[in-house]
């Protein structure tokens, strides 16, 4: 046995003891200050139950019905007839044949054949007629004189220009230019074109025309 001094743990005993009663004291001043109330009304608030319904699935649908299996019909062999024996081979009767005389060939005479015809070529086409040609002072007494074009006037161009003028009812129904600068054909196809003509249809008469620029 020992027999060893052992001091007493009372310091651990008092500090135990003070903080129950602390406790105590705390415990008394939440009474007294109205939290306990709060914390008793909160325990009092009704709780609510929320009541969750089992679902319930439908039952599965029933399987399908197996196929029917459709057997063919079955083929009914018709019963083998036999077929009747052929008749017994009767020979044809003998004719005698007479033999046939030769048909007679008769020479046919053919006439040779007639001479073509050749006809006689046709006879050349006249020749046209040619347009007559006149002085166009007779074929024309009535004239117009072309004017100067001012482009000629102004770029100092001068010429003699040659035209040929067709003639129908009186007056002049064509003209054309044969030679000459080509600034004045407007001019000189505009004056031949108020000619007033005694010739005949068809006549043709040429006239010359002096352009000259004046200084």
């Amino acid at each position: 046995m020992d027999y060893s001094f052992q001091p007493k743990q009372t310091s651990g005993r008092y500090v135990g003891i003070g903080i129950v009663v602390g406790l105590h004291v705390v415990i008394g001043w939440a009474l007294a200050s109205g939290m306990a109330r709060k914390a008793v009304e909160v325990i009092k608030k009704p709780l609510e139950a929320v009541v969750i319904q089992e679902v319930t699935l439908p039952p599965p649908p029933p399987p399908p019905p197996p196929p029917k299996i459709v057997q063919p019909p079955k083929q009914v062999v018709a019963p083998k007839v036999q077929a009747p024996p052929p008749p017994p081979f009767v020979p044809p009767p003998e004719v005698a044949v007479a033999p046939s005389a030769a048909p007679a060939i008769e020479a046919v005479h053919t006439p040779p054949p007639a001479p073509p015809v050749i006809a006689p070529p046709a006879p050349p086409a006249p020749p046209a007629p040619v347009a007559a040609k006149s002085d166009i002072g007779v074929a024309c007494p009535v004239q117009a004189k072309p004017e100067m074009p001012e482009k000629a006037i102004n770029s100092g161009i001068a010429g003699v220009v040659r035209a040929e003028a067709v003639i129908r009812g009186g007056v002049v129904q064509e003209v054309r230019i044969l030679s000459g600068p080509r600034v004045f054909h407007a001019a000189v196809k505009t004056a031949m074109q108020q000619y007033r003509c005694t010739a005949p249809d068809g006549t043709v008469a040429s006239q010359d025309f002096d352009f000259k620029v004046e200084g």
